[in-house]
């Protein structure tokens, strides 16, 4: 719910038909199957960031080491963490226009 609150994002279905958000038709995070943990795009320097500022929330599995993706173990998070790590996804993910509509809310 927390993504779907972005200007363009949208409900999509990804993987194993998981739910997940687009923005602007471009992947932003979903669900993984089992709902261990949401793999959320974000670029490489702030994934790095997030892992090792919060090592026990987040993580990257081996197969996603070369994208830029950080996963987040879905129960140990703070809500204002996830809207945190979404926007900034979100502001990877956003056209010129909608970050400058953002900034002026």
């Amino acid at each position: 719910k927390i993504a779907l609150g972005f200007p363009g994002a949208e409900e999509s279905v990804s993987h194993y038909d998981t739910p997940s958000v687009k923005i602007n038709g471009k992947f932003m995070c979903r669900l993984v199957e089992g709902g261990d943990f949401i793999p959320i795009h974000l670029d490489f320097d702030l994934r790095e960031q997030y892992l090792e500022q919060y090592p026990e929330i987040f993580h990257v599995p081996d197969h996603y080491k070369n994208y830029k993706y950080i996963c987040m173990w879905v129960h140990p998070y703070s809500t204002a963490l996830l809207k945190e790590i979404l926007e900034l996804s979100w502001k990877g993910l956003a056209t010129k226009k909608q970050l400058q509509e953002w900034e002026k809310r």
